[in-house]
């Protein structure tokens, strides 16, 4: 009787399990191709986020990398134009010049030979004008000849001619002339600082050698930078720019384009364009290297949040919103990407609207 009484209970519990009602499953999302549907009672359904697909301004702006360098009539490489022997200096590494101020001065026979050349012609248009003012005198009181008048004219003007080619000589050396024998003394050709000096005092220098000296005028420079030939377009004299410079992370720089090159480079299908700078406080080194943003004109454009954008293998797309509880998978073309937004060249419409956040959760979808 106690096993029939145990058999009963036992039967009964079992009885009371198989009438318990089961707890319902969440409902999964479903996919169907590149339709997507996603059951409000779903915990993914909370996760998604959506925004409507607008129009903003925006510009794309366009990245060059550049070099720093002396603008060319701001800058003066000094050699001596002859050989001869250096006997006074007249600045140092680091002093500001004016244009004409005085270098160093040289000893040079070949300088010698341009100086008497100088003095020679100079003596030859005092005797020539001698001559020929003396055949105008005697040819007014009727005592000479008309030719020999007209012979001492030309010979005159030659010598006049002479005179100015022996002068020009000197002149091209920044020097008035001074006596045989006196040294030449090279002058700034501009104004500036000088920023390389091998000046010795003593020391022989050869017509051909290499500059000794080198005269800059830094306040301004120019960034030489390559821009891609399908991004020309973009750029204009005159434009303002931003430059940036590893030496100076947080500097902020401006500057504009000066100038924008006929060429294309063949090989890397680029062109040169010149950016000039102010550097008043001369941070900006010839030879350094910049990144130069050259602004674009603004026009509008369908941007949406990094966070829509999804990558399968090479293709880009969105989940567009086709319901209340579904999507559908639509590939876009992309251009420009910041740290927070993607422009879509092409695939969205502005008013539509796109899943901006919860897309992750349909990659494991099944």
């Amino acid at each position: 009787m106690k096993k029939v009484i145990l058999f009963l209970i036992s039967l009964f519990v079992v009885s009371c399990k198989d009438n318990t009602p089961q707890q319902n499953k969440e409902p999964e999302i479903v996919i169907k191709g590149d339709l997507v549907t996603v059951p409000e009672n779903n915990p993914v359904f909370k996760k998604i986020k959506t925004q409507v697909v607008t129009e903003q301004e925006h510009s794309d702006g366009v990245v060059s990398a550049g070099t720093i360098q002396a603008i060319p009539n701001h800058y003066a490489e000094i050699a001596s134009p002859f050989s001869g022997r250096i006997t006074k200096s007249f600045i140092q590494l680091g002093q500001n010049i004016s244009a004409g101020s005085p270098l160093f001065e040289i000893l040079s026979s070949d300088y010698f030979s341009v100086q008497k050349d100088y003095t020679d012609a100079l003596n030859d248009v005092q005797l020539a004008e001698k001559n020929y003012r003396r055949q105008q005198d005697l040819v007014k009181h009727g005592v000479g000849i008309q030719k020999e008048l007209d012979e001492a004219e030309t010979d005159f003007k030659n010598k006049k001619t002479s005179l100015s080619n022996a002068s020009s000589a000197l002149k091209v050396y920044n020097s008035k002339g001074g006596g045989i024998g006196s040294p030449l003394i090279i002058r700034a050709p501009i104004n500036g600082e000088i920023i390389f000096n091998k000046i010795v005092n003593g020391q022989y220098l050869k017509g051909d050698a290499d500059p000794v000296m080198i005269i800059a005028e830094l306040s301004k420079v120019w960034i030489s930078g390559d821009v891609k030939e399908k991004d020309i377009r973009f750029i204009h004299p005159g434009d303002q720019v931003s430059v940036k410079v590893s030496a100076y992370p947080d500097k902020s720089i401006t500057g504009k384009v000066y100038h924008i090159n006929e060429i294309v480079d063949e090989d890397t299908r680029s062109i040169k364009v010149l950016i000039e700078c102010n550097n008043p406080d001369r941070q900006l080194k010839p030879g350094m290297y910049a990144t130069v943003n050259f602004s674009t004109t603004p026009e509008k454009t369908v941007m949406i949040p990094v966070t829509a954008l999804m990558q399968q293998d090479n293709t880009q797309y969105v989940w567009v919103k086709t319901g209340k509880s579904q999507y559908i998978k639509r590939s876009v073309t992309t251009g420009k990407t910041d740290q927070k937004t993607v422009r879509i060249i092409s695939g969205l419409k502005p008013g539509e609207t796109i899943m901006t956040e919860g897309g992750i959760y349909m990659l494991d979808a099944k």
